[in-house]
């Protein structure tokens, strides 16, 4: 365990109800060790983004203070979506989900390890991720784009809905 460090993650899915995933996956969240839920912010919804041959997406932010280093951050992450039935495998990518949970930044670091990029490596270009975070974190750190507020300014958020509050 570290010092306490601000970590913002992505959550969303378009399987099954991806509203009660979310809900579940803040509460998880908070329950992590060493982890508590600063903030969550409200439900929108997207078209899918990569892979466009699948329902919309339903996305969320969650802004968590948390004493995991980022690998074990991630490894508890990878553990909610598999409980919550996400099963991955090399056909899944950018493909429909029941939940998906993305370490999108973590206290301003950038990390570079297998399996674990932060920032996440396509953050910039994802208003479905930009805009329910900048609800929540609009001023925290983002590597190479000044602030998530900076970052969200640069691309259009047209396609992205919001839905409900948390």
């Amino acid at each position: 365990m570290s010092a306490p460090v601000r970590a913002c993650i992505g959550l969303g899915g378009n399987l099954g109800q991806p509203e009660q995933a979310i809900a579940r996956a803040f509460q998880a969240l908070d329950g992590l060790p060493g982890t508590r839920l600063l903030a969550a912010s409200s439900l929108y919804r997207s078209a899918a983004w990569g892979r466009t041959d699948q329902p919309d997406f339903i996305n969320a932010a969650a802004l968590v203070q948390t004493t995991l280093a980022a690998p074990a951050l991630l490894q508890e992450l990878l553990r909610i979506e598999a409980e919550a039935g996400r099963v991955r495998g090399p056909d899944s990518h950018w493909g429909p989900r029941l939940l998906d949970l993305d370490l999108l930044l973590y206290g301003g670091q950038v990390i570079e390890l297998p399996g674990l990029r932060v920032p996440h490596p396509y953050l910039h270009q994802r208003a479905f991720a930009l805009l329910p975070l900048a609800e929540i974190a609009a001023d925290a750190p983002f590597p190479g784009h000044g602030s998530v507020a900076e970052a969200l300014a640069r691309i259009d958020g047209a396609g992205v809905q919001r839905l409900t509050g948390p």
